[in-house]
């Protein structure tokens, strides 16, 4: 019976963490005062980009926002990325713009453009996103800056993906959908961890006060998670999760592309807290340990008995997620949620077996 004791505890620790994240889900809504109006500076920075800057950059501008300023930070792109921007900015004198030229020390370091395209903000309260993302509508400035107070200096958005068809669309959304439910959680719970590049905001003093990415500049990613890691608290942390303030991008369209992105991602997890690693890897592990103790116990027990287990932990995954699917408009996830899971862990598994081949220090 030892065996089924430890899947009723395994079933037990995962609903814990469903509970967990309902925190965040049933939470009150996150809508402020609109009205506020802050001069921001919204900053992309953009690598071999010139087709994305030309659908996107119309975008922002249009934003209904009566002071903000773009600065668009061309990091040594290689094709017409630089002529692109001077263009728009010839027709709009919102725009700056920063050329940022590959050297010896800080070849192709999106953290060295981006701390360029910081000291050349003219406001202190900062907003980012990325060339290939589009805003869900016109009022996403307004809603992310309504977030920024005397105390709130750092602002977590969520950074989702286009609906398409197809089943690795909806892996590719289920996994962003996971781990913003991860990290707005945790945040929640004043103990934030991360944030997405795509949705992200903060002042210029938090920046500066934090010496930017001098702890982690040498490493490929983590311009966004790190800089929360090390910066965010429970006091200088907003969460913004109402759908205007929705941040969307073409989601990768082949299994390989998609792995190397998150394998990439997946590289900076080592450098969270003791803390962070513990509780987001026990997540992983024990999602691992209840298929693996479902499939050992229904052959050794009562499959009856052991279905009824299993059942009441999907139930309340099935319950808790799909009110998160709602809040973060992710349709089309709950009804494949087992099916997804199990694609998600067997392929994280991949990345972290593969992560130590393939070592990269460029962030494109």
């Amino acid at each position: 019976m030892m065996l089924l004791y430890f899947f009723i505890f395994i079933v037990l620790v995962n609903c814990s963490f469903y509970i967990f994240f309902s925190r965040f889900i049933f939470g009150k809504s996150d809508l402020k005062n609109t009205a506020i109006t802050y001069p921001v500076s919204v900053l992309i920075c953009a690598k071999n980009e010139e087709e994305n800057l030309k659908r996107h950059i119309p975008l922002i501008l249009s934003q209904d926002y009566p002071d903000f300023e773009l600065i668009l930070i061309n990091d040594a792109s290689s094709d017409h990325s630089l002529m692109v921007m001077e263009s728009f900015a010839e027709k709009d004198a919102r725009i700056k713009i920063v050329d940022v030229q590959n050297n010896e020390t800080f070849w192709a370091n999106k953290k060295y453009a981006l701390t360029l395209g910081i000291k050349k903000a003219a406001n202190k309260r900062l907003l980012f996103t990325d060339a290939d993302c589009k805003p869900a509508g016109n009022r996403w400035i307004a809603t992310m800056a309504s977030h920024f107070s005397k105390d709130k200096q750092l602002i977590l958005g969520y950074g989702a993906y286009d609906t398409t068809s197809g089943f690795l669309n909806r892996l590719i959304r289920y996994e962003t959908f996971i781990t913003a439910i991860l990290y707005f959680s945790f945040a929640s719970a004043g103990r934030p961890y991360m944030g997405v590049g795509r949705n992200l905001g903060y002042t210029s003093t938090l920046f500066y006060d934090n010496k930017g990415f001098a702890s982690h500049m040498h490493i490929a990613s983590g311009d966004d998670d790190l800089f929360v890691s090390e910066a965010a608290t429970s006091n200088n942390t907003a969460l913004c999760f109402s759908p205007e303030s929705f941040m969307y991008s073409k989601p990768k369209t082949t299994l390989k592309s998609w792995l190397v992105q998150k394998r990439r991602h997946i590289s900076t997890a080592s450098h969270y807290s003791p803390f962070h690693k513990f509780l987001l890897a026990g997540h992983y592990i024990f999602n691992l340990l209840f298929w693996v103790f479902l499939v050992v116990t229904l052959f050794l027990y009562n499959w009856k008995l052991v279905l009824v287990i299993a059942l009441f932990r999907i139930l309340a995954q099935l319950f808790i997620l799909g009110k998160g699917s709602m809040k973060l408009r992710e349709k089309g996830l709950i009804f494949l949620l087992p099916l997804l899971e199990l694609f998600l862990i067997f392929l994280q598994m991949i990345i972290f077996i593969t992560r130590g081949r393939a070592k990269q220090n460029r962030w494109k």
